[in-house]
């Protein structure tokens, strides 16, 4: 399987004044799990980095279906779902004790470090495409769903 889910529990300073966690710190989990999911599947990000290269996020898309709080523990789980020539999408679910939490994903075009557009290297992006069936991804560029299947 091509997914990888890390545990998160909601340190307090993470919830609002209504004691549930702010909707922004979902982007940073989704970070958190994406960059696991590069070191367990692909090679860690540092790698990209020293290469001088990023994936730049240029789409966030995310349902919030029910909150959480102070002490929840949450499943983060992500999983590649399409790969394009320089960019990538990302399928996500954040659960607790079961129940869906948020649901999203991510879209990131590979960059040089002065933000201009690169390929993905020809040898990462068939591993990916790879990584993206084996893991069951079944939306296309843009979250539309591939119909092809």
């Amino acid at each position: 399987m091509t997914r990888t889910t890390i545990l998160h529990r909601v340190p307090f300073y993470e919830t609002d004044a209504m004691g549930i966690v702010h909707h922004a710190n979902y982007v940073r989990y989704l970070e958190l799990v994406r960059i696991a999911w590069m070191d367990e599947h692909d090679r860690p990000y540092r790698e990209y980095v020293r290469d001088g290269l990023h994936f730049s996020t240029t789409r966030v898309d995310l349902r919030y279906v029910r909150s959480s709080g102070f002490d929840d523990v949450l499943h983060v789980m992500t999983w590649l779902e399409w790969v394009a020539g320089a960019s990538l999408g990302m399928g996500y679910e954040i659960d607790r004790d079961g129940v869906r939490v948020a649901e999203g994903l991510t879209e990131h075009a590979m960059v040089d470090t002065s933000g201009r557009p690169r390929r993905i290297p020809a040898e990462h992006r068939e591993r990916f495409r790879g990584l993206a069936r084996a893991s069951g991804g079944s939306r296309t560029r843009r979250g539309t769903v591939d119909r092809s299947r």
